[in-house]
């Protein structure tokens, strides 16, 4: 008999009750890590999976929805759902035909006989495929290259001592989270119907993911979001492993950020070590690469509205809010719910408490500060030095300025459930998040719906259902839910004295003044949950994977640097075979050549061709068949000077402005003699411009005067550019000549 739980009303299965089961796709019948090969030009064939009709989505998260615990005594394993897992929200905003599978670790370790029973089960009762990892591969996946080098360098965090910022750069770490991200992958290969389903990625754990997937399958729908922080440039340049990381999320075909500050730095960091610059079209931000355009959603998370009021509407919240309203009675009560990490800010919270009964001594005895640390999801000797520095201030104050029956500060360091976050939340008349810094942050959001009550609530509380709701928040500048909530008191978490005066702004705070804050916060928070933004993400990648069938792909490159290239249905790639073929069967051949990024590298100082080229364009020269030129936009003299040892080759100078046929024939030009004085004008607005953009350069040809900025910061550069050409269209309205901005240059050439 199946084993049935009365907690949340969730399934419990077991393991033993589940063995006669043998109705399993047989591709699940397979599991654990497949081999290291990599599936190559196989456009998404010969990859077998479940026959399952319905559209369906894989959510790729680090950790599973699921619970599990292990029976000691009887060996059994039992599992449910985590209601409270973000990914498993999700399903709410897709459609209600779709099927969700997901992938992922589980939060329990499994004993390596018991893995394959496991992953069966997990399969057939919840759509799960786990992931499992030896302990060696978690430690250097999660708990080294994720937890302790990611997480606090997209944290502005910098490795500056292994004792402070994480630790430095470890290739074996580095390595570690390559290997997880493979299996991960292979996991995802294993269910995958390629021309059906859409994948979906979550956070900085996975972020080499993308490239596995899309070098095994050209077309799959594959989205990647990032809950976590996106740093500056140049807190990411510091990254040995910054291009691999880049590539690979261009792999896939939706990228999502939180906020408009992560995706500029992403594409700030796409520009700067890649040449990708970005465009904006009706509403949307998307990167030219390989032939396709990669999407950029911002958009923040939400929460689970039906959820959180279910919770407010049980009889054991309004119980507990009703105890504890009773408890602070004649005291203002703030609330604050933290991860126990260096970022969340809690001990500046509390010296922002400690300023404030310094500052305002009537407050003794009048104002509590309610802090609920929950526990650390790393571990290390840094979480065991905040919680030391967190409990000491804490205690400091207390001592300071408590006395028999009163504590400023009530500091609860430990595994708080829900409901009693949401009666803390129900009672207090502030929430304070002061983190450094955080991706998102939702506390702000749950304590705003908790403080719109419940008729279960209202009625524990005394509050009659008409009273106008009021609440005021204190949110960091440095968290991303921050621009979300116009309402909010925004305050700089290192300024303590900053904190401690909004305190004392939301304590005397009018109520009409929060009522109306809360009415604008709990508006937007209940129409843009979880849901939404899920719905959102989703339609965004159907959107961007529009296409997809209109091309042909290609895999280029090696390893994480590889990616797909995308052409159009006719398109069909040169061969040598081909096109030595086509050269050895025809009488009469033109041959073109470009020089700079062609035949010399657009990095080289020195650009005097080798005597390689000079040797090939000879034999080439010398075949009477062929017609042999040089076409670049450089000037003819120095042409003329690197290539004079081939005495039949033809240059096509200043992009064929002068074209000579061979080294003895007179040069020719496309137009009559023309006026020069427009350079005059031109000059010296380019020489202001040149002095004031580092790496800027002017190239003087005897058609055009050009302004280079491929050697400028890329931002600066482009907005010179800008205002270059603008400037120069204006002084030039009555000129014979045409400005024109090409890529990274501005010219002025004559009117043709």
């Amino acid at each position: 008999m199946i084993t049935q739980s009365c907690k949340d009303s969730l399934d419990m299965i077991s393991v033993n009750d589940f063995r006669v089961v043998d109705r399993i796709p047989r591709i699940m019948n397979v599991l654990g890590v497949l081999s290291e090969f990599e599936v190559a030009e196989q456009d998404d064939e010969g990859v077998t999976s479940p026959d399952v009709s319905k559209p369906r989505r894989i959510i790729v998260a680090n950790q599973l929805p699921i619970r599990g615990h292990h029976n000691e005594e009887t060996k059994d394993w039992f599992f449910e759902l985590d209601k409270e897992s973000l990914v498993l929200q999700f399903k709410d905003g897709f459609p209600a035909n779709s099927e969700v599978w997901y992938v992922g670790l589980l939060k329990v370790d499994v004993d390596k006989k018991d893995q394959d029973e496991v992953a069966r089960l997990l399969f057939y009762m919840f759509r799960c495929v786990p992931v499992f990892l030896t302990a060696d591969q978690k430690n250097k996946y999660y708990h080294g290259f994720c937890k302790h080098y990611l997480w606090p360098l997209f944290h502005y965090m910098l490795p500056l001592s292994p004792s402070h910022g994480g630790v430095r750069f470890d290739r074996s770490l580095w390595e570690g989270y390559i290997v997880a991200n493979r299996i991960f992958a292979n996991k995802v290969t294993e269910i995958l119907r390629p021309h059906k389903d859409s994948v979906w990625v979550h956070d900085y754990h996975l972020m080499v993911l993308p490239s596995f997937l899309r070098k095994r399958f050209n077309r799959v729908k594959l989205g990647f979001f990032l809950h976590s922080p996106f740093p500056s440039s140049e807190i990411y340049m510091t990254i040995p492993v910054r291009e691999e990381i880049l590539r690979s999320l261009l792999n896939c075909d939706l990228i999502g950020f939180h906020t408009f500050d992560y995706a500029r730095h992403f594409l700030s960091c796409c520009s700067k070590m890649l040449g990708i610059d970005y465009q904006c079209q009706r509403g949307y931000i998307g990167l030219d690469y390989c032939g396709k355009t990669i999407s950029i959603k911002i958009l923040h998370m939400g929460i689970h509205m039906g959820q959180l009021e279910s919770v407010l509407n049980m009889e054991q919240t309004a119980t507990l809010a009703k105890q504890l309203k009773e408890k602070f009675e004649g005291k203002i009560v703030m609330v604050g719910v933290d991860d126990l990490d260096l970022l969340k800010g809690i001990s500046l919270k509390f010296s922002a408490m400690g300023r404030l009964l310094e500052m305002r001594p009537e407050l003794i005895g009048k104002v509590v500060l309610v802090q609920i640390a929950n526990p650390a999801r790393s571990q290390g000797k840094d979480v065991l030095e905040v919680e030391k520095e967190t409990t000491l201030v804490a205690q400091q104050i207390n001592l300071k300025y408590g006395y028999k029956g009163y504590q400023p500060i009530v500091f609860i360091n430990g595994q708080v459930s829900t409901l009693e976050k949401a009666a803390y939340y129900a009672i207090s008349e502030c929430c304070v998040v002061n983190a450094v810094r955080d991706g998102m942050n939702l506390v702000s959001y749950k304590y705003t719906v908790c403080r719109q009550g419940s008729p279960v609530l209202d009625r524990a509380l005394g509050i009659d259902e008409s009273y106008p709701r009021k609440s005021f928040l204190i949110v960091s500048e440095f968290i991303g839910c921050s621009p979300s909530l116009s309402g909010a008191y925004r305050v700089n978490p290192w300024d303590v004295g900053a904190v401690a005066d909004a305190m004392y702004v939301g304590i005397q705070m009018k109520d009409e003044e929060k009522h109306l804050r809360h009415e604008k916060h709990y508006k937007y928070i209940s129409s843009h949950d979880v849901a939404f933004w899920a719905r959102s993400f989703d339609l965004d990648l159907e959107r961007a994977c529009k296409e997809h069938h209109l091309k042909r792909y290609y895999n280029v490159g090696f390893g994480l640097n590889s990616r797909v290239a995308a052409v159009g249905t006719n398109f069909r790639m040169l061969t040598i075979e081909r096109v030595a073929a086509a050269y050895n069967n025809t009488n009469s051949r033109l041959i073109l050549l470009d020089y700079d990024g062609t035949m010399m590298p657009q990095s080289a100082v020195d650009k005097t061709p080798r005597s390689e080229v000079i040797s090939i364009l000879d034999c080439l020269c010398s075949d009477p068949k062929n017609v042999v030129f040089i076409v670049s936009g450089r000037g003819r003299d120095p042409l003329s000077k690197w290539f004079s040892p081939c005495e039949k080759l033809g240059i096509s100078a200043e992009h064929g402005y002068f074209t000579r046929w061979t080294k003895n024939s007179p040069w020719e030009t496309c137009s009559v003699a023309m006026d020069s004085d427009w350079k005059k004008i031109v000059q010296p607005v380019m020489d202001l411009y040149t002095e004031t953009t580092d790496g800027s350069f002017i190239e003087k040809k005897e058609s055009a005067l050009v302004w280079h900025h491929q050697d400028a910061d890329p931002d600066f550069g482009s907005c010179q550019a800008k205002e270059l050409l603008d400037h120069l269209e204006s002084v030039l309205a009555n000129e014979p000549v045409v400005v024109k901005r090409g890529q990274q240059i501005v010219e002025v050439k004559p009117q043709v």
